[in-house]
């Protein structure tokens, strides 16, 4: 027995319009927040902290970093209380081991009062970040400082910045999922029009996108002044970063879509052999996915991928779900245009989609937790940061795209049940309408009557449009599956809204690691050794220095330990003694001595430290550089 569609009325344009409408207020609530964008990189740390009142002038101040960022001589800057600049504008490299820390010197002679740090940079997955602290020589005071109110990032180049970026990401899945479908689902629809202005349109969408994010880089990362996109040396700053290079990148591979575009929209919908197209078909289909997948990769190249945890396996595992997404939503959207805008699709194509679509759904879970555990780390976090809780919206959204989907599987499951042809449908159609169609009307071309020509040209076209659009409406399976996919489509619009503001939220390791260090920890990486380093002054003559300290690996039990000593000009220094004691306040462990053994010049070590249990271990450094002259000097660490 055929199975029967349930009573559905004919979807009217004034519905369709409705759901768009709908669907782009959902985008407009999602978007409303998403700019400035929060940066993956994050101040976690600074010397002299924020709000500090000093007795007498640093050398320098200096900024950590929860993950590596690009800086220049411009990017600190001090100001004093009357907003004059305070630094020497040298940048100091302080990075050492896991800590990403910079610093600028500060001028000799500095008056008492409150200073004003202001800073900006360009994280290690290319957002922008900045900030601004104060501090106080002696007693604050007044100051007449001027910063930017202004986040960098944001503003109106920031919007037009993320208009670019949703636009890329669409114009993605709109290319490969249409190509994809071509090949894999319906190798007709190479020759319908709907289907080619749909992968034209994502090549031209994603080509646009990335040039105006090329020119709009330099405003975006710097001024935040609109007319500065034109700034030809800005340009070229922007073409020597990682992201300027992904973008050129881009571009290339997008000159090499645009042949495969041409060859899968000419020769190849032209070929009417079987055998040649075969054979057509398996070079396109090799030649499109290479091009896709490095067209994926230039976002895993430069952004959260390429940074953090594992990015080895993290960049790899990002072009697999960037694929998986337009495969299946570029897929989805090029069947929904075939469902509304050609004359009809056949059943085989529609079940073809439908398996590759659930496969790209596990490729899609698969690779989304292994990010997820990636960027979030701890089940708290899926709740008490705003990337945690945008995962859990994207997780809902997923969740109902597949129930809408699997809908759309017992359409399609309906629709191979029937056996009557469209001839056959346009028959009933016909019938049911009460009226025949008109024939042909042939205007003999005799010149002079050429207007009436026309119009009865015109009048057979929609005739014609009319006749498709009666026998599609006949079929309601083909109905059924039409509104599903509709519905899927306008979830699936949202999902590539809420993962396009997550490519530029801050990770949820990341809101964590600095809100451990406001509390005053320093955070140790997972599977490496903390390095620490701290200035010291013993006060005594050639008192001054640094110590550096590697605790390996870092974790409970056995450790090894080592220290290095360096004076103001980097150079070993040695002293007569160097202690070390670890203490865990919290479960009132400690303090633990260690003695190191005096290795050679500057170097002391130890081997077996024994770190008893998990928590926020103070390690104390004492340095004595004479009989009379000592000093300690401390650090809050985070053992796991």
């Amino acid at each position: 027995m055929t199975a029967t569609a349930p009573p559905l009325r004919t979807l009217t344009r004034r519905s369709l319009t409705r759901l768009l409408l709908v669907t782009v207020a959902l985008l407009g609530a999602l978007l409303a927040g998403a700019v400035p964008a929060s940066a993956h990189a994050a101040l976690t740390g600074s010397d002299p902290k924020d709000g500090a009142v000093v007795a007498t002038a640093p050398a320098q101040v200096s900024l950590t970093f929860s993950e590596g960022v690009a800086l220049d001589a411009n990017s600190i800057r001090v100001l004093d209380p009357t907003g004059k600049r305070s630094d020497t504008a040298e940048l100091v490299n302080l990075c050492s081991g896991d800590i990403v820390k910079y610093g600028v010197r500060l001028r000799t002679g500095l008056p008492n009062g409150t200073y004003t740090v202001a800073w900006q940079a360009i994280s290690a997955d290319s957002h922008p970040v900045s900030g601004a602290f104060t501090f106080s020589i002696g007693a604050p005071s007044a100051t007449a400082a001027v910063v930017p109110s202004q986040e960098v990032g944001g503003g109106l180049v920031g919007v037009l910045y993320g208009i670019a970026r949703y636009a890329a990401y669409a114009g993605f899945v709109l290319l490969t999922g249409g190509a994809a479908f071509v090949l894999a689902c319906w190798r007709r629809g190479a020759t319908v029009g709907p289907v080619q202005r749909v992968v034209v349109g994502g090549w031209l969408t994603m080509t646009a996108a990335t040039l105006a994010m090329l020119l709009l880089r330099t405003p975006y990362t710097g001024s935040g002044k609109l007319s500065d996109a034109f700034d030809l040396n800005g340009l070229r700053a922007v073409l020597e970063t990682k992201p300027g290079a992904a973008l050129i990148s881009r571009l290339l591979l997008l000159g090499a879509a645009a042949l495969f575009v041409s060859v899968l929209f000419g020769a190849y919908a032209k070929r009417e052999d079987e055998a040649e197209k075969k054979d057509l078909t398996f070079g396109l289909a090799i030649g499109g996915t290479v091009v896709a997948a490095g067209l994926a990769a230039t976002w895993a190249l430069a952004e959260h991928a390429s940074t953090g945890l594992q990015p080895g396996i993290a960049m790899p595992v990002d072009v697999l779900h960037l694929l998986a997404v337009a495969t299946w939503l570029g897929g989805l959207t090029t069947l929904l245009v075939v469902l509304f805008r050609a004359p009809g699709i056949e059943r085989a194509a529609v079940l073809r989609f439908s398996r590759i679509a659930f496969w790209s759904v596990a490729v899609l879970a698969a690779t989304g937790v292994y990010q997820s555990w990636r960027q979030v780390g701890t089940w708290s976090a899926l709740v008490d940061t705003a990337y945690g809780q945008l995962l859990l919206v994207k997780v809902g959204l997923v969740a109902v795209l597949v129930a809408t989907a699997s809908v759309s599987r017992r359409w399609t499951a309906r629709l191979s049940e029937r056996t009557a042809p469209e001839a056959e449908a346009a028959s009933i159609v016909e019938q049911r309408s009460g009226e025949a169609e008109p024939e042909p009307v042939t205007v003999p071309d005799d010149g002079k009557d050429t207007k009436r020509a026309a119009q009865l040209a015109r009048q057979q076209a929609a005739m014609s449009t009319a006749r498709e659009k009666r026998i599609r409406d006949a079929d309601p399976e083909r109905t059924g599956l039409r509104r599903t996919v509709l519905a899927e489509a306008g979830v699936a619009v949202v999902l590539l809204a809420v993962t396009t503001v997550l490519t530029q939220t801050e990770p949820a390791r990341t809101q964590q690691a600095v809100d451990r260090a406001k509390a005053g920890s320093q955070v140790a990486v997972a599977d490496r050794p903390v390095d620490i380093r701290l200035p010291f002054d013993t006060g005594g003559q050639n008192g001054k220095g640094t110590v550096e300290l590697t605790l390996d690996p870092g974790r409970t039990g056995a450790n090894d330990l080592h220290i290095y000593l360096q004076d103001p000009a980097g150079k070993p220094k040695d002293a007569p003694e160097v202690k070390v004691a670890f203490t865990l306040a919290a479960k009132s462990v400690g303090p633990l001595p260690v003695v190191p053994d005096h290795v050679t010049t500057g170097h002391w070590s130890a081997s077996g430290v024994q770190l008893p249990m998990a928590g926020d271990w103070q390690i104390s450094v004492t340095v004595r550089t004479s009989e009379i002259d000592e000093t300690t000097v401390d650090k809050n660490v985070k053992i796991g």
